[in-house]
């Protein structure tokens, strides 16, 4: 069961309380985090977003973002895909546990917020994510299948217990998104940059499993193929929405910013601490 400690930092906390009962207390607790931390950020990629007239100079500027990321693989990118041995894998493999062991659970919430035709998009992704109701292809299952080769407990609160911040940040971004943004637009500009993203920033994990031998590398490789169709459902998520009313593109812009910067921070700390571990 997961609890907090004394001392635990905020953003452990959050995490916590994402997957808790709350009494009254904690959970204005986990609004004033959320309110000095996320709605903070947010509202500043809001205020820098550029004033999109029509929907499409969004999605142009989108896959302009996703063209220049890809074309320029950042040295952890590289780190990971060519050097990190075993160990070093292991210890990424072990930061995003927080995220991979409970992979979309923090999403569902967005269902009931968006209307029909929006809400069927985001939920063939999710269906998807969720093994189509296979037990042995849910993606949080193949997570556990990697740790479990890997020598590593399959037990979600030991990795909360060893987790740092930009790991928690990456999926309580997530619940904020889904359940308490005061739009629909941020998740949805958040998830169609991520899974279009996925495509080339999981290449770099796939390729240092299969170059220490990794064999239950579904997790990643799944992801290489399934998610040019997810990230095609999003932008027509994002474009039912505009046939129910209009939709705020500044608020899917700063989705799709943010939730960039917040996986590129997530993705360096775990490389940082894998770095440090002996070769």
């Amino acid at each position: 069961m997961l609890e907090v400690r004394p001392g635990d930092s905020a953003q452990k906390r959050l995490y916590v309380y994402n997957r808790s009962v709350l009494t009254p207390e904690r959970y204005a607790e986990l609004w004033e985090i959320e309110r000095d931390w996320v709605v903070r950020l947010a509202a500043e990629h809001e205020e820098r977003a550029p004033r999109f007239g029509f929907r499409i100079e969004l999605i142009d500027a989108l896959h302009d973002l996703l063209a220049k990321e890809q074309a320029n693989p950042s040295g952890d990118e590289r780190f990971l895909a060519e050097e990190a041995t075993l160990g070093q894998f292991k210890t990424v493999v072990a930061e995003f546990a927080v995220d991979g062991l409970v992979e979309s659970q923090s999403h569902i919430g967005i269902l009931r917020r968006l209307p029909a035709k929006a809400r069927m998009a985001v939920l063939r992704v999710l269906i998807d994510e969720f093994g189509c109701g296979n037990d042995d292809m849910e993606h949080s299952r193949l997570y556990r299948e990697l740790v479990t080769e890997l020598g590593m407990p399959a037990d979600l609160e030991h990795y909360v217990d060893r987790a740092g911040d930009a790991s928690f940040a990456y999926v309580n971004l997530f619940h904020w998104l889904a359940d308490r943004a005061p739009a629909p637009e941020y998740f949805l500009g958040a998830y169609a940059y991520f899974e279009a993203s996925v495509l080339y920033a999981f290449k770099p994990f796939a390729a240092a499993a299969k170059r220490l031998g990794v064999r239950s590398d579904r997790y990643y490789t799944e992801h290489l193929y399934i998610d040019s169709f997810h990230s095609k459902q999003m932008q027509t998520a994002i474009r039912a929405l505009g046939e129910h009313r209009e939709v705020d593109l500044a608020k899917v812009w700063a989705g799709v910013t943010l939730t960039s910067a917040v996986i590129a921070e997530a993705t360096e700390a775990a490389v940082d601490r894998a770095r440090k571990v002996p070769a």
